[in-house]
Parts: C-alpha cells; sequence; structure tokens
C-alpha cells in the first residue's frame, strides 16, 4: 500500500500537529519560567525503534539530537521491557542527549501488547544538583560536577509513579517543586499525545499507520536527496575557534571537511581538537544535529523534519574529541556553546565551494546566564536561567536581525516583569545595542545588553558566552560584529569578566551580559 500526494499531506500534517500539541500542553502546564515562559522544550513522534516521525518546531538542538537518544535509550533500556503505562526517563549526553539539564521523558504507544510509537518530549530544567545553582558550571572538569546523571529508568511503571525513583532525584535538586512540576508536565504532555496517535490508530489502522509513517520518511529522503543536488558539488574545509574552555580561556579549533557529491553530504569533523577538562566538550549527537539543520537552512528549509532527512548525511567523528565526548567530559555547555560554533565552522567550509548561499557568522553563542541561591524571603532554593539572543549574520540579499536567537537555539526571553516576580532580582536594563552588528552591503544584526542587579541574599552565577577577544566573522568584505562582554558591578566597581566565567553576587550586586553583533556580508557603499 503507498499513500497518494493529499494522503501523504494529510498525514504529515495530523502527525506533525500531534507533535505541536504535545509541545504546546507541556508549556501550558510547566511550573518553571524556563519552560512556561520561554519554551525551553521540544517535543516529537517516532517508531517503535526509534525513528523519527515528526516534531514540532521548537529548538533545533533537541529536535536534532533527540532521535540519537531516544533511539539508544530504546536499545540499552530494552524496549522488551516496556509495558503499556511505562514511561522512561532519562538525561544522559553520552547516550545522545546534550547536557545534564536537559531530561527526556519517552512514552511508548501500545496497540495489545506491541509498541507501535513512542512519544518523546525534552524539556531544560532549572537545576538537576552539581556545583552550582542551574547546574551549568564553566568550571567543572567531570561529568558528575554537573548534576545527577539519569540512566534510563521507568519513571512510571504500568501506569504508577515511582515514588522512591523521584524522591531520589529530588534530594539531590534544589529546586525540587519547580523539577517535580515540570516532570509530571513532561509526563501529562505525553500522555495526550499517546491519546491522540490512539485515535489515528483507530482511524487507520496499525497497518495504515506504519504505512504513512515509512512513506513520511521515504518522501522526506527522497527531498532531502532532490534538494542536495541542487548544492553544486565540490568538497572545503574550515576551522574556527573557541575561545573558552570553561577554566580558562584557551583558542580550541573545531574543524569539519564537508562534501557534497550528487546526492549525498559527507562531514568529516576527524580534526577538530581534543575534548577539553571544561564544560564546553559535546555529544556526537549534538554534532549531528548541527549537520542536518545546516544542510536544511542552506539548501531548503521547508524539507520535512524526519529521519528521511539523515539518510543522505554521512557524519564522522572521532570518539575523544571535543565534538565527540566521552566519559567523563563534562558537557554543561557544549550546545550553548560549541554547537553555535560548529554551524559556524559549517557555514565556513560550504562558503569555500558555493557562491552566495552562506550568511556572516551571528553573535555565536546561546549566552546563557544562571543566577541563583536561597531566597531570603521564603527561605527557599531558586534558580535563574536565561539565554540571550544577539545579532544575526547578514545574507547576501538583506540585513540580519537583531537580538535573536540564531542556529541551534529558538527560545524566547523571560519577560521582565516575571523576573522580577519570581526572583530577588531587579532588570535594571535591556536593550538593544545600536551600531553593533558589522558594517557592510548588509549589515549584520544588533547584541543586546541586560543588567539584572540581586536584592537581597547572595547569589551564585554562571555566565557563559563566546565572540569576546573577536567579533563574529563578516563575508566578501563585511565587517565583524562587536564583540560580546560580561562585567560584574560590585562594590569595588565594575570589572570585565572572562567569557565564562562565575562569580559570587552581594546584595545590591549586578551582572551584566553584552551579546555580539552579527557579522556584515559584502563592503560598504562608503566604503566601495
Amino acid at each position: 500500500m503507498t499513500l497518494n500526494a493529499v494522503e501523504l499531506e494529510i498525514a504529515r500534517n495530523r502527525l506533525e500537529s500531534i507533535a505541536e500539541e504535545v509541545g504546546t500542553a507541556l508549556i501550558r502546564t510547566a511550573y518553571s519560567p524556563n519552560i512556561k515562559d520561554r519554551r525551553d522544550c521540544s517535543a516529537g513522534i517516532y517508531g517503535p525503534d526509534g525513528e523519527l516521525i515528526s516534531q514540532a518546531e521548537h529548538i533545533p538542538l533537541h529536535l536534532g539530537l533527540m532521535p540519537t537518544l531516544i533511539r539508544t535509550t530504546l536499545a540499552e533500556y530494552g524496549a522488551q521491557r516496556l509495558r503499556p503505562g511505562d514511561v522512561l526517563l532519562t538525561n544522559n549526553p553520552y547516550l545522545g542527549g546534550s547536557h545534564l539539564p536537559d531530561m527526556c521523558v519517552i512514552t511508548p504507544v501500545f496497540q495489545e501488547d506491541r509498541i507501535v510509537a513512542v512519544i518523546a518530549n525534552m524539556a531544560h530544567h532549572v537545576d538537576v544538583g552539581g556545583q552550582t545553582p542551574g547546574s551549568m558550571s564553566t568550571r567543572s572538569t567531570e561529568i558528575f560536577q554537573e548534576g545527577i546523571r539519569i540512566p534510563p529508568l521507568k519513571l512510571f511503571a504500568r501506569g504508577e509513579l515511582q515514588e522512591e525513583l523521584l524522591q531520589l532525584l529530588l534530594m539531590n535538586i534544589r529546586t525540587r517543586d519547580k523539577t517535580r512540576g515540570d516532570l509530571m508536565a513532561q509526563v501529562a504532555a505525553n500522555r495526550l499525545g499517546t491519546r491522540r496517535v490512539q485515535e489515528l490508530l483507530e482511524e487507520w489502522g496499525v497497518a495504515g499507520f506504519h504505512t504513512a509513517c515509512h512513506a513520511l520518511v521515504d518522501y522526506a529522503e527522497r527531498r532531502t536527496r532532490s534538494a542536495i543536488r541542487e548544492l553544486p558539488d565540490g568538497r572545503g574545509s574550515f576551522t574556527d575557534h573557541l575561545e573558552h574552555t570553561g577554566v580558562h580561556p584557551e583558542q580550541l579549533p573545531i574543524a569539519a571537511t564537508v562534501t557534497v557529491r550528487g546526492d549525498e553530504i559527507e562531514v568529516d569533523f576527524s580534526d577538530t581538537c581534543d575534548q577539553v577538562p571544561g564544560a564546553v566538550n559535546c555529544s556526537r549527537a549534538v554534532a549531528t544535529a548541527c549537520v542536518a539543520y545546516v544542510l536544511k537552512s542552506l539548501s531548503d528549509p521547508s524539507l520535512p523534519s524526519n529521519a528521511g532527512l539523515t539518510h543522505p548525511i554521512k557524519v564522522i567523528t572521532r570518539p575523544g574529541s571535543l565534538v565527540h565526548a566521552v566519559f567523563p567530559a563534562p558537557v554543561a555547555h557544549g550546545n550553548i556553546q560549541t554547537s553555535q560554533r560548529i554551524v559556524d565552522t559549517l557555514f565556513g567550509a560550504f562558503e569555500t565551494f558555493t557562491q552566495g548561499l552562506v550568511p556572516a557568522a551571528s553573535s555565536g553563542s546561546m549566552s546563557m546566564l544562571t543566577i541563583g541561591g536561597m531566597d531570603p524571603s521564603s527561605g527557599e532554593y531558586y534558580s535563574y536561567v536565561e539565554t540571550y539572543g544577539g545579532g544575526q549574520g547578514a545574507f547576501p540579499d538583506q540585513a540580519g536581525a537583531s537580538a535573536t536567537h540564531t542556529h541551534m537555539t529558538n527560545t524566547r526571553n523571560t519577560p521582565c516583569e516575571v523576573i522580577e516576580r519570581e526572583y530577588p532580582l531587579l532588570v535594571e536594563s535591556y536593550r538593544i545595542l545600536p551600531d553593533t552588528g558589522g558594517d557592510g552591503r548588509h549589515r549584520g544584526g544588533n547584541g543586546l545588553e541586560r543588567t539584572l542587579r540581586l536584592r537581597s541574599g547572595s547569589a551564585i552565577v554562571t555566565v557563559g558566552t563566546e565572540r569576546v577577544s573577536s567579533g563574529p566573522w563578516g563575508l566578501h568584505g563585511g565587517e565583524p560584529g562587536t564583540p560580546a562582554g560580561v562585567q560584574h558591578h560590585g562594590t569595588e566597581g565594575v570589572r570585565d569578566l572572562e567569557s565564562m566565567s562565575r562569580v559570587e553576587l552581594r546584595a545590591g550586586e549586578a551582572i551584566s551580559i553584552r551579546t555580539a553583533g552579527g557579522g556584515g556580508y559584502g563592503a560598504s557603499i562608503s566604503g566601495s
């Protein structure tokens, strides 16, 4: 049985709408501002073996790595051990996750005694333990310092919450109420997705459901191969650098060789530096997610996002490298910093053998800031977590956007009113920084600045950004963007901090972060 074009489009929209509904339910029922306001979460539908069928338009990093995590989790736990009502939980980066705060909840959908689909969502929790509030330490040198690591475990067994497991997790987490609420929101969202898939099974039957899923994957592969054939054949190499390990400043090369041949693409990261004793390492799944993102953005952004998208892609990494970290490497900032630099590197490689396709470099970091401690007014721990947008790199035909999330991130900002309601913080300033985008025929977008002042108590601040020592690069005569910066406003004055820093705030002190402007494209008219 095959699907005609109309049936294929109906199936695609039905399944994508379920993934979107799962994400919407999670956002609307979550407890923490990081999920309900910033929407730092993603959702998708998978086959019984973990093959991606459809996903919501959430965060490219999550969406790109979740297929690896779902597949390896089902294989490690054993899908044959799962029963109706079971729910798996994991955050293990070495199985294909990102970092420990990103907890993935996986719910198998059964028809009688057989798994016919899997619903999964991933959400960034505001704390999972570790040496700093927010669990995003820049100073960690091994994974144990970053929080509690969860192997694939049953959070629910045959529909019953495993209370002892949950209490063990919450005992190691500062914000236990927020974490419990967010976890239960993840579980409830998956239950909604399960009901929707079961409604499809009643309408289509199991055979019809599987036919639709296979047809969608085949369709995505055909579309992707066609899009790759439109790219020029060629081979290009490029190296870009991170500027900080998390422990100390150091130039860390990320190297990629991209080969386009016919309807296939190969990306080789073998020459990337070794993993480091700092938090910027990332899993291989993160690197694979970046490749899929770049292919889709450069070839055809309308390509369906399912397993068929990655079938024509071959990714080569070296275990033990910065982009294929192995135990016990810390990884907290691998997706925050390194994924963005991987994208820059891939764009640079494509630029060597294409024309008018690649944009200039964007701000180059998700620019994460966490502030956490004990709120004197309530006696409870709080954890403010946020990533900040920056300048988008200019395009061959238009300027870059300002103060926006780019590439592997796609979250919203936390409203100033929410910050001041939820935490003992005052938003002293929040603005777009004028003239920070690189000049050119088309200018790069501007970065932003936010200053937060601690109203009471004391707090630990962890800040991680990039492109501080040099701004994002421009292309074809375009100027680089203005570099990023971090400042501590203390009792002894204002001092500049390193791009990845940890500092203690006392009441009345403030922290400010400035994100980089995007690179410009083409020589400006005034300079030509």
